[in-house]
């Protein structure tokens, strides 16, 4: 055991395997993780790993880092959650979609929330992301939050806290499902040893959902997945899905609008289409309502959405709720929509809107954390400690000018799990990313999700932008253990090399939309 965790250093954050003390004894849902590991010697490891990204090669998911193509890093050690501790965390994921999905109804109707007080009305039209174009847009069966992302990570007392929603288009869980094949195949011994609980079943629940939100009187829908097209970030995972769930993957020039209804273009004329799982930004899905340079989306959407013909998964508009400084609200936001406790508690965070919380963060800028609150892919984030003097005063300048598009948290440090680093496992940082899918009647959530790693030594932007990769993540569950080993999805993807995770390049068909769309792959919207 000594060669791969000779010398495993004590850090600040908290270890999810490591525990404290001398002797540092192994925490319970990693005996058998670090038994293995233990057994290997820093060569065979290596091998595993090698194959690892090759199995990435394969499938064509690849980044580009200074024009040189490398697959998308998936770290050799897996990262464990014990059973009961997933019975906390999943209701708690659960209870913020409700809450969230109350909250844009709300918003894109009544308002109620604001006439009762608890969000100010300015806090809400100056989101840059309230379109008034989807203020009194009804879903067929109520639902706006269909598939959510929603980032949480484990601080240096062990408590888990929610860092960030996403409900726009949150991407990353084809990485859940392509790290669970390769990790399936390179630690067969693993699997046969822990009860993990299986993430196959996502594309079924997520077209199930989809077929639930059909308009009504449509008995056998048709669902799309809409993607901006191969040039895209995520297009790997737009392609994936739509093969896992049996349904078409189409472009914007593929749909046409005529009497607020949309069709599809085939071979064989046209055909209705009456559900769309859109990765397509709001600003680029229809340019009658939004950009009309856009070549992305198709005239006449949110029309067709109006009217009921067709729904569109997420809903435009969501990205009201992934506003930062909404985020801050969304403790009160359970209390006063379903009369709970939240299970989940925030990060601190200080809105810089109150002058109060201005005035304390700008003098103590140099230990704090300041974020865009529409920022993504880690983009624009000050990490006061790390920054320089030029860097801290030109924060100080625009959060005084712009206190409004900004918010501060203390530097958390995420916990650690081991990862293979040279020729020996170090800790490095780690957070977490579960999808929750809603039909409408329960939100479900995947057991496990997107675990990106920071790969960099001391690094606590996970960001696949800024260098980080990702491990799988294991769910343990109760029953017997499994006896034989299969991988859960079968995942034949032709190669889409060259396509960065975390940009949307140029093409000539998409040249200009491509270039700013700013949909990020794994980058979320941190």
């Amino acid at each position: 055991m000594a060669d791969l965790f000779e010398g495993y250093p004590s850090g600040v954050a908290w270890d999810e395997m490591m525990g404290e003390g001398e002797h540092r004894a192994v925490r319970g849902p990693y005996q058998h993780v670090h038994r293995t590991m233990g057994a290997l010697d820093a060569d065979e490891l290596g091998i595993r790993a090698d194959a690892l990204a090759r199995s990435y090669l394969d499938q064509g998911i690849t980044f580009d880092v200074g024009g040189e193509e490398r697959p998308f890093p998936l770290d050799s050690v897996p990262r464990v959650v014990d059973g009961a501790e997933w019975e906390h965390l999943a209701p708690g994921i659960a209870q913020r979609v409700r809450a969230l999905e109350a909250l844009l109804a709300d918003v894109y109707g009544p308002q109620k929330v604001i006439a009762d007080g608890v969000l100010p009305r300015k806090l809400i039209l100056s989101s840059a992301h309230f379109h008034r174009a989807a203020v009194g847009v009804e879903p067929a069966n109520g639902v706006r939050v269909h598939v959510a992302g929603i980032d949480v990570i484990r601080d240096a007392a062990d408590s888990w806290r929610v860092l960030e929603d996403n409900v726009r288009v949150p991407s990353g869980v084809s990485y859940v499902l392509s790290n669970r094949r390769a990790m399936a195949q390179s630690f067969p011994e693993l699997f046969s040893k822990m009860r993990i609980r299986p993430v196959a079943d996502y594309p079924r629940r997520l077209l199930a959902a989809l077929t639930a939100a059909a308009p009504p009187g449509v008995d056998d829908p048709v669902v799309v997945v809409l993607t901006p097209g191969a040039y895209n970030s995520a297009y790997f995972e737009h392609s994936l899905l739509a093969r896992l769930m049996g349904v078409e993957l189409v472009e914007g020039r593929d749909l046409v609008c005529a009497g607020d209804r949309v069709y599809m273009r085939t071979t064989e004329g046209r055909r209705r289409v009456d559900v769309i799982y859109r990765r397509v930004d709001d600003e680029f899905l229809d340019p009658v309502a939004f950009r009309p340079d856009s070549l992305l989306g198709c005239p006449g959407l949110l029309n067709a959405a109006r009217a009921g013909t067709v729904t569109i998964a997420n809903m435009v508009g969501n990205g009201v709720a992934d506003d930062k400084l909404i985020y801050t609200y969304v403790p009160d936001l359970i209390r006063y929509y379903l009369g709970e406790e939240p299970i989940l508690k925030n990060v601190d965070t200080w809105r810089l809107e109150e002058p109060e919380a201005l005035a304390e963060v700008l003098d103590r800028l140099e230990e704090l954390v300041v974020k865009p609150v529409d920022g993504s892919g880690g983009k624009g984030i000050i990490i006061g400690p790390a920054a320089e003097k030029a860097e801290l005063d030109a924060a100080r300048v625009r959060l005084q000018q712009d206190p409004r598009g900004w918010i501060a948290q203390p530097v958390v440090q995420l916990s650690t799990v081991p990862t293979l680093a040279g020729e020996s496992l170090r800790p490095r940082h780690v957070d977490l990313r579960p999808f929750a899918v809603n039909d409408g009647e329960n939100v479900w959530v995947l057991p496990g999700g997107l675990t990106r790693v920071a790969l960099a030594e001391g690094q606590l932007v996970v960001n696949s932008s800024q260098g980080g990769g990702s491990k799988d993540t294991w769910v343990l569950g109760s029953g017997r253990k499994r006896t034989a080993v299969r991988p859960e999805v079968r995942i034949e993807q032709p190669p889409i090399h060259g396509i960065p995770l975390d940009t949307n390049p140029q093409d000539s068909g998409h040249q200009q939309q491509a270039q700013q769309q700013q949909q990020t792959d794994l980058g979320g919207q941190r």
